[in-house]
């Protein structure tokens, strides 16, 4: 039997095993949150936008005979792991995660760990700082609880409206960064604090090592917990787990 994937992306990482994929000619449909405007261009077809909870994607994995799922969403992407778990369970479909290792902290870094977003904009009360704020654009309205702040933000995409708060600069760019970069940037806005989440990986990690050798201190955001599933990190480790489960792979 040869495989039908639904890789769940729009990370570097689902844009890797997308290219692996691609070059072994197996079948496979790469599905964005359709978060970003402009997704980088796939190599295999692609779908943008939810599926409509857990009873939405059971009824998209029939519809499409998917054989296996790859959810290689964003760490923090906690309710569409959530519901490629259920739906996966219920559907008898084999799921795996191919996930990026969480950061660990340095001895040299400054870093103060929080659970969540709402915790993080409360550890923001006090004076006024200088903080680049490296949540993406979904959660800066939680921010405009602490408008005391100059912030600094970069998005991938331009937000529709101005965020709600009343003293911010918008870099639009798109990773990976560079750690020369990043501490430029910081230097150049004069950062007294980086709030961040903790993404893992080497593409976004330029913000920390930047912080690191400035001496300036993180806010961590933690990641959320997450479902019981496979777990790996590279495309390679994927297709290992699929020559198990008996599919052909081909040539």
């Amino acid at each position: 039997m040869r495989p039908n994937l639904l890789i769940l992306g729009g990370t570097t990482e689902a844009s890797a095993l997308a290219r692996v994929v691609a070059g072994r000619d197996i079948p496979a449909v790469l599905s964005y949150a359709g978060r970003v405007d402009r997704p980088k261009p796939q190599p295999i077809p692609t779908r943008s936008g939810g599926f409509g909870g857990v009873a939405g994607l059971r009824a998209w994995l029939r519809d499409n005979a998917v054989t296996h799922v790859v959810d290689a969403t964003h760490p923090f992407a906690a309710q569409m792991s959530r519901n490629a778990a259920d739906a996966c369970a219920a559907e008898g479909v084999p799921l795996i995660a191919l996930t990026r290792p969480a950061w660990d902290e340095q001895p040299d870094d400054r870093w103060q760990r929080v659970a969540d977003i709402p915790a993080a904009v409360d550890a923001l009360a006090g004076p006024a700082r200088r903080v680049m704020l490296a949540v993406g654009r979904m959660h800066l309205d939680a921010f405009a609880a602490q408008p005391q702040h100059f912030y600094l933000l970069r998005l991938v995409d331009a937000p529709d409206a101005p965020p709600p708060l009343p003293d911010h600069v918008a870099v639009i760019s798109r990773g990976p960064f560079t750690q020369a970069g990043d501490r430029a940037l910081m230097q150049e806005h004069a950062i007294d604090l980086v709030v961040s989440k903790n993404a893992g990986g080497t593409g976004a990690r330029a913000k920390i090592d930047a912080a690191r050798a400035l001496n300036l201190p993180v806010l961590m955001i933690d990641r959320p917990a997450l479902p019981v599933r496979p777990e790996c990190a590279t495309p390679d480790q994927v297709l290992d787990w699929l020559a198990h489960s008996g599919v052909n792979l081909g040539v």
